[in-house]
């Protein structure tokens, strides 16, 4: 009897939700539900999305709306400051050899917590519109959220093949493009094999991003029109939740085997 040595490594729940497609449509189903839930609510204030409110407090300057114009410019800054804490925390985390990766992700998860109480304390139904005072510290407690997420994609090095955004689609709906001119160029090309090849790898990854923030984005839709509250912003903070879970997990798991 010949015994056969097996190879490739078994099944991992854990692995598997923060590979590339997993962990990249998760990513950008939360962006794209947090993004469209505050636009709704909050009359146009991007969280995820944050450079469109440069464009939308041009539109308010010239309405002579101030306080929104302000408000929607300070998101910027909000934006900025979140970024630089949260890359100084993955410095921290790099450096007492923690799991990154799930610092960061719990770390979004305490931030959508806060969104979550914030608004429903200061606005526990949206069949009245949010009072304009409201409308700032909610913003600001979605845009933290967001900024945390826009960080860790960059921070998180070595759990993705290469940097995706899952936050903002246009980079990644131009990059889908040319991916797919190239894959039909290199059918016409004597050497086009490898293009191709890589051309499909990057669209692997890509297309789960782009199909997540608008599944998301239409989720936002359907529960904050149907239910007029805050409580379905829940739906991030348990799917944050779980790939930080899986994090740790798949982390601890490669130390211990090291």
């Amino acid at each position: 009897m010949v015994a056969t040595s097996r190879t490739d490594k078994p099944f991992s729940l854990s692995s598997f939700l923060i590979s590339d497609g997993p962990a990249g449509f998760l990513l950008s189903w939360v962006a794209g539900f947090v993004d469209t839930s505050a636009f709704i609510i909050l009359f146009g204030v991007f969280t995820a999305h944050v450079t469109g409110n440069i464009a939308l407090a041009g539109s308010s300057f010239v309405s002579s709306d101030t306080e929104t114009t302000i408000t929607r410019l300070l998101m910027l800054p909000i934006f900025m400051v979140t970024v630089m804490l949260t890359s100084l925390l993955a410095r921290y985390a790099r450096y007492k050899k923690w799991c990154v990766f799930g610092v960061l992700l719990t770390t979004e998860a305490i931030a959508l917590v806060v969104l979550w109480i914030v608004g429903t304390q200061l606005s526990p139904s949206l069949i009245l519109d949010v009072q304009e005072e409201y409308i700032f510290p909610i913003a600001m407690s979605g845009v933290v959220a967001m900024a945390i997420q826009n960080a860790l994609m960059k921070e998180a090095k070595g759990v993705f093949k290469s940097y995706i955004p899952t936050t903002v689609m246009t980079g990644n709906t131009t990059q889908l493009s040319i991916d797919l001119v190239q894959t039909i160029v290199s059918k016409f090309l004597p050497d086009g094999k490898q293009e191709g090849a890589e051309a499909i790898e990057r669209m692997s990854r890509g297309v789960p991003v782009i199909a997540g923030f608008a599944l998301g984005g239409l989720a936002a839709a359907y529960f904050v029109l149907v239910s007029e509250t805050w409580w379905s912003l829940i739906f991030p903070v348990v799917i944050i939740s779980i790939l930080a879970i899986a994090a740790y997990v798949d982390h601890y798991r490669a130390s211990s085997n090291a």
